[in-house]
């Protein structure tokens, strides 16, 4: 905020008109106009809002894009959607084109897209894609490095055939044992490559898509892209409420991955957990992301029964309560526990935490269960 504004000014225009009634504070030029958008928010109660007016909304969603910084912006639009009821309105295309994308907005018209009608889809979807596009640009490519340096340092080994040395590495190892007389290096130790003819790991995304996971849906799908595209890897991606859906094939695209969701319904996780069992080919080199809140609302002794057979057969199973920036997340704290008590790692993940997580997976660090 400038420092042009005084402390009684200032204080005025974050507690609004009705700590002003005597209007003795006055707020003018850009300090009035950032007054005025706050107020048809926030004091929507008194004054009435936004309306009902498509015109007036798109004229408020251009004002605070004039008077705030981007991360601000994104917050009134959502506060708007939960306060105004602006939902409905954003199926119209000339308010979406007027709103900054992020992962909320994304979310919310994922949530509404079955009702999205024809003409907007097109709107609704490039709005979706510039999200997932920013998502994939700032994210991606720190998940690809880590996972790539995983990868091969899970993929080395101490006694390779001839075929597979790793020269460099052998050689700046073993610099130490030259020996000037015979003006050579006399290997202690060798370095090389672990041949396969198929992934070094198998990741498998498990993601709750009930209407409170949505966010953590967005970031999943960016995330499964941009795992599918490690080669060193093999990636399966799959959505479930009550029925699961296998999305792999879509992993090229985050957008496909994310339309083809259905946010909403109930959850059956035993389900998508006995689904993931017939993915699984080699359980040591498995790598199961369960992303769900664990409200579970088929038999919970049948999901804590999948996750110990997944778990006694050598699959890595983490359950994550949530990928958002959103801090603490509501879940089932008995199911929690009782999949901890299973050694199964058990917490809630930024997605800047999202690569330093997969990496310690696939080198099979010990990862710690928040406390629950």
């Amino acid at each position: 905020m400038s420092a042009s504004i005084g402390p009684v000014e200032r204080w005025r225009l974050i507690l609004g008109r009705a700590a002003d009634p005597e209007g003795e504070a006055t707020l003018e030029g850009r300090f009035a106009g950032m007054d005025a958008v706050l107020e048809a928010l926030y004091d929507a109660d008194r004054q009435g809002g936004l309306g009902r007016s498509s015109p007036r909304v798109h004229r408020w969603l251009g004002d605070i894009r004039k008077y705030f910084s981007t991360p601000v912006v994104q917050l009134l639009q959502r506060d708007a959607l939960e306060r105004l009821g602006l939902k409905q309105m954003l199926l119209e295309p000339e308010l979406l084109a007027a709103v900054e994308p992020d992962v909320h907005l994304a979310a919310a018209l994922l949530s509404l897209q079955k009702a999205i009608p024809e003409e907007t889809r097109d709107t609704a979807r490039q709005v979706v894609r510039r999200v997932a596009e920013e998502l994939e640009r700032r994210l991606a490519p720190a998940l690809r490095e880590a996972v790539e340096q995983a990868t091969r340092r899970a993929g080395r080994t101490r006694n390779p055939r001839p075929r597979d040395m790793d020269w460099h590495r052998t050689i700046y190892r073993n610099l130490r044992h030259y020996q000037p007389e015979l003006k050579s290096i006399i290997p202690q130790r060798r370095y090389g490559f672990v041949r396969r003819g198929k992934a070094l790991r198998h990741v498998i995304l498990a993601i709750d898509q009930s209407g409170s996971m949505a966010d953590s849906l967005v970031y999943a799908s960016v995330f499964g892209a941009a795992l599918a595209s490690v080669r060193s890897l093999r990636t399966h991606l799959f959505v479930f409420d009550t029925e699961v859906a296998d999305l792999s094939e879509r992993l090229h695209d985050p957008v496909e991955v994310l339309f083809g969701a259905r946010l909403g319904g109930g959850t059956d996780i035993a389900k998508a957990l006995g689904y993931a069992q017939t993915l699984v080919q080699t359980p040591q080199d498995t790598i199961l992301v369960l992303i769900s809140d664990l409200y579970e609302g088929g038999s919970s002794a049948e999901m804590l029964k999948k996750a110990q057979a997944l778990r006694a057969a050598g699959v890595t199973l983490i359950a994550l309560l949530a990928l958002n920036d959103e801090g603490a997340p509501a879940y089932d704290r008995n199911n929690a526990a009782a999949l901890a008590a299973l050694d199964t790692p058990v917490f809630a993940c930024t997605p800047q935490q999202f690569p330093e997580l997969m990496a310690a997976a696939m080198t099979r660090q010990k990862l710690q269960t928040t406390r629950l």
